[in-house]
């Protein structure tokens, strides 16, 4: 992964687009009576769904596979805490906003420490 900062700004900016949009649609999407595995199993659906689509906007201005594994990570991540926490009451459709864009920032995170660690970073 690039460590200049127009792509980590990238990369920043399409997970957290990407999270905050797949947990705003898995909000509405997933009542608040299912269970819990259902839940998270329908987020995730949506996550891999809807990511693809969102991912392809940036892939332009930033490369397709720096946007690619964070981004189908983060609509993965982001629609199954999504749908576990509507699933549970815990959040309304609105907070899942949060929840997503929350998601997206760890994935972006996580993946950037998981190429520092394996050496994957170039300058």
């Amino acid at each position: 992964m690039e460590t200049r900062a127009y792509f980590v700004v990238g990369d920043l900016l399409s997970t957290c687009v990407i999270g905050t949009a797949v947990g705003g649609v898995t909000g509405l999407a997933v009542p608040a009576g299912w269970s819990m595995p259902m839940g998270m199993m329908a987020g995730m659906l949506l996550g891999m769904v809807l990511a693809l689509p969102l991912s392809l906007v940036f892939m332009p201005a930033f490369g397709a596979m720096e946007i690619m594994l964070p981004g189908m990570l983060a609509g993965m991540v982001s629609g199954m805490a999504s749908g576990m926490a509507v699933a549970a009451g815990a959040v309304n459709g609105l907070e899942t906003l949060a929840v997503g864009a929350g998601c997206g920032l760890l994935v972006f995170v996580y993946t950037y420490a998981l190429n520092a660690r394996f050496g994957g970073l170039r300058r």
